[in-house]
């Protein structure tokens, strides 16, 4: 059995398939009934208006149409397109156990408890015609499929075939009625419409189901015996003709196969039998564990069943439809009907070649599985599930294409699966020892090889390669060299599809396309919600694959999307051009035509074959929502813009791409202000700063447009912006430009006007105007008081040099998609000449708003609504600010374009970016800017993780690399990278690595200072200059081997004065803890110091000890104090005396974790000694020890790295690269 689709829900009672639609109505016991698409696994519908369990239910032909029968007595009839119940049949006096539509006739019959077979017509909806007879509950009634005949089964055991002819022939002409009864005596005795033809009498207990076979005389019944019974009819009688035994309890439904001679039943034991008709056995059988079936449906036309149980209901098949098949070259072989048969593409010429065994099995699902065929010998491999696995080989002789009546005896063997891998070689799977047994044409085993996973299944991959696959991955194995060639983790592969060239392969899942190169090496994944069947590879690399409902394409890149819908589902042999070759269920070979544009398309940008795309988009009709968003997704607003019409979406693409001439033609015809202030705004971005003025103008935006004048330098436009303030009475507009144009005069003017008085006068007076003396009387001794002693700064605006245009067009070839195509998406005239010019000169000339602005007449044209549109002296708004590029098929330069346009160097690689190209030096990435790549690789050189300490260090690095420049104040500053070793020999195209600020002498100066911080005892200040170096050292760069060594020394020397350091400083916190305070300065003496650093240590141990009355340790000390031949004379003198002491008293009072003749590291953590031979880890940048317990943690020496971590060690010189 193979499951298709499965739900949970209430007791099904009532299955019906839909004849067209991939959906199936389930009643259920709880009264719902549910409609679901068994293909995408989804509930589509349910409908609740039966009061207590749905018994039957039934689909209409033709007509969108269910009839549905419960335990309330009415049966009721439902249209799904409306979602909603037509009416109600009533007359039933009993729970309704099935109803069913006539094939032809508007009729529906209905099988009851009160037992009784009613006949009703939907249309007139009304009873005509009551069978009566069965003195039990009525468990099922159906009309014959073909035949004037209805079977019923009883409770009273018996199973009986009515005759209705006369009912159809009362349909037929109803003009005949002496047969009618009046409706209570057809309700009591039953018409004489329908007749009882025969009584099948011989099951024990009562009948559950009665069914007719589609085409023969034979009905099957089931029953509480639980046996199922086969009979036979003709015209005059009907007889028993087997039993067949071997359900354990009730037989609730039953019924034959619509396309094989087999009879389906199940039962309330758990099961569903499938029982062979000619031999009279049971073929096979499906268990649940703890649900009981109660209905069977099959589907008309397609060969799926369905079951219904306890708790839900499968729609499954019996066997698998997929033909087994083989491609090579132009030709097809394939097994269809116990025959191999071959197939010509290019003449499509099907012929057949051989018969093969189809075994007299005894269980289903025994038919060919895959094919595999090898063109050189012409033999054909063909592997079947029969005993659990197995193959056959046959080789075709080449004269018997055609004749397909030479029957020869295959070479048999068992295995898991078996496919050609050379020209007279196959490989077969053997599953239990996970070998693959290599076999020649004799079926001789050649050679054994085992695989480096549990197989379950091999497929071809090359020659002597085979790809295997498990649940969860797949390997492409070679068995001659046994190694893999490749790896993939992926859902369970079901087929495998190579390209044509065997570079490409496609895996198929039950829902997923997984595309690879030919060693495995992941492309791209599709996912789909509906079962993909088959696929095949089409001449330009495109994968072409079908799901149940669709056939689909995908791009290299994992673009996908639909060619056509499917009625029936096929399989893919062969993409050839538009045409697509497959099979269908049925074997049968059928070409399809497709539609190849929109994926040629998709295919052309993806590859950047602009020329193809070019020529489609004139050529082709290439449209629709999902086109445009697809290009504007992938990057190519500018083509999208030729497929539309609509103006907002034109809009929205234009100004995507860049494309301000599109964008002001769309925006006069949508005359819309938020779409004239978007222009606005991508016009300022490209600095046309006309189209900005008159995208302000069209939504009288004063204000936004005194701001553009002011930063252009248009002081006569300003002026006049100030005139139509005045006009408009808006003071604040008025005040605004009168700052703008620095015209002190006007702004004291507005104030007075507006009543600020003593604002006009502070004004008037700080400026030194005349108008200070008469404001000043006007006041009196309200006149404000100016500060003393203070010398004002005026708001005056610095006076514009020049008056700024647009900025420069460059000369720039067109575009590939401008130009002959820029009318396309528009109905424009084919004249692009006369197109451009009719549709710029009109709108943009305001030549006669300024004659009007000339002649004073301002208060006419605000009237008219047109005040932004005046204000220019000359000629405004026009093509000549514009400077556009030509139009494509225009030989002339766009008007009054400059003779000599300035044409700009095509832009090199930033300095910045060929400094990081090459270069694994951290210090020259911060350089350059580029902090993080610099981070990861000091994380992988040294272990580094906390980066605090260093950011300073990447600023400064960054910005000493960089001298900036002031240009014009309206432009911004231009940065100029600094290049170590520059000088005026160099050449220009040559780049130098970054001027780095860090450099070695400075580390020694540095060094220098530490040793002299130490030597005056400043602890804190030394260990301040000694980190700073261990922080710096990362970002140094030098140019030597020897300076390589050196800085690495200088690592080991800084370390061992920040871990003693450290250690000291620790010592003195620690007041009353005598015993640490002795062994932290014991520990300091065995670091590595300078000699007078040693020398004071030493002294600095001896002294601490011998007053904590430890005269044995503070001895060691003295003695390795003369051991170093101290030049002063009082250092020397004092070890000498602390000798002396120690040895007339060889005691220490206290126990000090210290042994100075035992060789030891000191852990830069925890302060403590790690003996030779114990376990230790250092830091991988500077290389201080550690106790075990700190791996992981950050290195508190260094306060950078990482304590244990992996790195690769310290880069800072490019002599280490080369």
């Amino acid at each position: 059995m193979l499951t298709k689709f499965e739900t949970k829900s209430n007791r099904v009672k009532g299955l019906s398939f839909h004849s067209k639609r991939p959906w199936i109505l389930a009643s259920l016991h709880s009264g719902v009934i549910q409609l679901w698409d068994y293909r995408m696994g989804t509930l589509i519908d349910r409908f609740d208006e039966h009061d207590g369990p749905v018994r039957g239910v039934y689909f209409h032909k033709s007509q969108p149409l269910f009839v549905s029968g419960g335990d309330d007595y009415k049966i009721k009839v439902w249209n799904y397109k409306l979602h909603r119940c037509l009416f109600t049949l009533l007359g039933h006096l009993d729970y309704i156990r099935t109803v069913q539509f006539h094939h032809e006739y508007p009729w529906i019959v209905s099988a009851s408890d009160d037992q009784t077979i009613r006949i009703w017509n939907w249309q007139s909806r009304t009873c005509i015609s009551v069978l009566t007879g069965h003195n039990h509950y009525v468990m099922c009634a159906s009309f014959h499929p073909k035949e004037d005949l209805v079977v019923s089964a009883s409770l009273d055991q018996t199973v009986r075939v009515w005759d209705i002819g006369a009912l159809r022939k009362k349909t037929v002409s109803p003009a005949d009625d002496i047969l009618r009864l009046t409706p209570m005596n057809t309700d009591l005795f039953g018409g004489v419409d329908a007749v009882v033809k025969y009584v099948l009498e011989g099951h024990d207990r009562g009948v559950n189901w009665a069914a007719f076979h589609p085409t023969l005389p034979l009905i099957v019944s089931g029953a509480d015996d639980r046996q199922v019974k086969l009979w036979r009819m003709n015209d005059t009688k009907a007889w028993e003709v087997d039993t067949l035994r071997g359900h354990m309890n009730n037989v609730s439904c039953v019924m034959f196969h619509a396309k094989q001679d087999i009879i389906v039943s199940n039962s309330e034991d758990k099961s569903i039998r499938v029982w062979d008709v000619t031999k009279r056995t049971g073929v096979q059988t499906f268990r649940r564990e703890h649900d009981r079936f109660w209905i069977l449906a099959s589907h008309p036309e397609m060969n799926l069943l369905a079951a219904g149980h306890d708790s839900g209901m499968i729609v499954f098949k019996l066997e698998r439809e997929r033909p087994a098949f083989s491609v090579s070259g132009d030709s097809l072989f394939y097994a269809k009907d116990r025959f191999l048969r071959f197939y010509e593409f290019s003449t499509q010429r099907d012929t057949q070649v051989i018969p093969i065994r189809r075994p007299g099995s005894t269980s289903l699902n025994q038919s060919p599985r895959t094919l595999s065929y090898s063109p050189t010998e012409n033999a054909v491999l063909i592997c079947s599930d029969v005993d659990g696995g197995s193959y056959e080989l046959y080789v075709v002789p080449k004269d018997s294409i055609g004749r397909g009546d030479s029957m020869q005896e295959a070479k048999r063997g068992l295995g898991g699966s078996a496919v050609f891998i050379a020209r007279n070689r196959f490989a077969v799977l053997e599953k239990p020892t996970n070998q693959v047994l290599i076999k020649n044409l004799k079926n001789e085993i050649v050679k054994k090889s085992g695989l480096p996973m549990p197989a379950d299944a091999i497929f071809y991959a090359g020659t002597g390669n085979v790809l295997c696959k498990a649940e969860d991955r797949v390997v492409i194995f070679d068995l001659q060299q046994r190694m893999v060639l490749g790896e993939l983790q992926t859902p369970f592969v079901k087929y495998v599809v190579w390209s044509n060239d065997m570079e490409s392969v496609a895996l198929l899942s039950k829902h997923t396309i997984i595309i690879t190169n030919k060693k495995l090496g992941h492309q791209c994944t599709l996912h789909e919600t509906i079962r993909v069947k088959s696929g095949g590879w089409d001449d330009n690399g495109v994968f072409i694959y079908t799901t149940l409902n669709h056939i689909k394409y995908c791009l290299p890149n994992g673009d996908s999307g639909i060619i056509r819908t499917l009625d029936v589902p096929i399989y893919i042999t062969k993409v050839s051009g538009n045409t697509i070759f497959c099979l269908d269920r049925d074997g049968k070979n059928r070409a399809i035509v497709i539609d190849a544009t929109e994926y040629i398309f998709k295919l052309s940008l993806f590859k950047k074959r602009f020329d193809h795309v070019m020529s489609m988009i004139r050529n082709s009709q290439l449209c629709g929502q999902a086109m445009i968003a697809y290009l504007q997704q992938k990057g190519f607003p500018e083509v999208a813009l030729h497929f539309v019409r609509d103006e907002k979406t034109r809009f929205n693409l234009a100004l995507e791409s860049g494309n301000i001439q599109i964008a002001v033609a769309s925006a006069k015809e949508i005359d819309d202000k938020d779409h004239w202030y978007r222009l606005g705004v991508e016009a300022l971005r490209q600095g046309n700063a006309g189209i900005v003025e008159y995208a302000y103008q069209r939504t009288k935006n004063f204000e936004r447009l005194s701001f553009l004048y002011l930063v252009t330098g248009n002081m006569d436009k300003l002026t006049k912006m100030l005139k139509i303030a005045e006009v408009k009475n808006d003071v604040m507009g008025q005040f605004h430009n009168a700052l703008y144009l620095g015209d002190v005069q006007e702004r004291v003017k507005i104030l007075e006007h507006a009543g600020q008085l003593p604002l006009a006068y502070v004004t008037a007076a700080v400026h030194g105007l005349e108008d200070a003396e008469r404001l000043a009387a006007e006041l009196g001794d309200n006149a404000p008081n100016l500060p003393e002693g203070k010398i004002p700064s005026l708001l005056m605006p610095p006076p514009p040099i020049m008056c700024g245009g647009d900025w420069p067009l460059l000369r720039v070839m067109k575009g590939m998609f401008d130009g002959g195509l820029d009318n396309m998406g528009k109905d424009a005239p084919e004249d692009d000449e006369e197109a451009a010019g009719g549709d710029w000169g009109e709108e943009l000339d305001m030549a006669d708003v300024d004659a009007a602005l000339e002649n004073g007449d301002i208060a006419e044209i605000l009237e008219a609504g047109e005040g932004a549109e005046e204000n220019e002296d000359e000629g405004g708004w026009d093509l000549e600010d514009l400077e556009l590029p030509p139009e494509a098929d225009t030989p002339r330069a766009s008007v009054g374009a400059r003779s000599s346009v300035f044409v700009a160097p095509t832009p090199g690689m930033p300095v910045s970016q060929i400094w990081i190209q090459k270069s694994s030096l951290a210090a020259e990435h911060a350089a350059a800017g580029n902090f993080d790549t610099a981070m990861r690789l000091l994380s992988r050189q040294l272990g580094i993780k906390n980066f605090a300490p260093l950011r300073s260090m990447f600023l400064d690095l960054h910005a000493g690399s960089h001298t900036y420049l002031r240009a014009f104040s309206c432009a911004p500053v231009i940065s100029l990278a600094v290049e170590r070793g520059w000088n005026e020999s160099s050449s220009p195209n040559v780049r130098g690595p970054p001027a780095l600020i860090f450099n070695f002498s400075e580390l020694e100066e540095r060094l220098k200072a530490g040793y002299k911080s130490t030597t005056a005892g400043k602890f804190t200040e030394a260990l301040r200059l000694f980190l700073g170096i261990l922080h710096i050292i990362p970002l140094i760069v030098v140019e030597t081997r020897r300076e390589v060594d050196e800085v690495k020394e200088l690592i080991i020397i800084v370390k061992e004065y920040v871990l003693g350091l450290k250690m000291e400083l620790k010592r003195r916190e620690l007041k009353d803890d005598q015993v640490r305070q002795q062994e932290l300065v014991a520990y300091f003496t065995h670091c590595s110091l300078q000699l007078p650093h040693l020398r004071l240590a030493l002294q600095n141990a001896m002294t601490v000890c011998y007053k904590a009355n430890n005269f044995a340790t503070a001895g060691s000390f003295a003695r390795r104090l003369l051991e170093t031949n101290p030049t002063n004379e009082s250092q020397a003198k004092k070890a000498r005396q602390v000798l002396q002491a120690a040895e007339k008293n060889q005691k220490d009072e206290s126990e000090l974790n210290y042994d100075f003749r035992n060789p030891f590291v000191v852990c830069g953590a925890t302060y403590v000694p790690i003996y030779r031979g114990q376990k230790d880890v250092s830091c991988p940048y500077c290389s201080s020890y550690f106790v075990p317990s700190q791996e992981g943690e950050l290195c508190a020496v260094c306060d950078l790295a990482t304590i244990g971590a992996d790195a690769s060690g310290l880069l800072c010189s490019r002599s280490q690269i080369r």
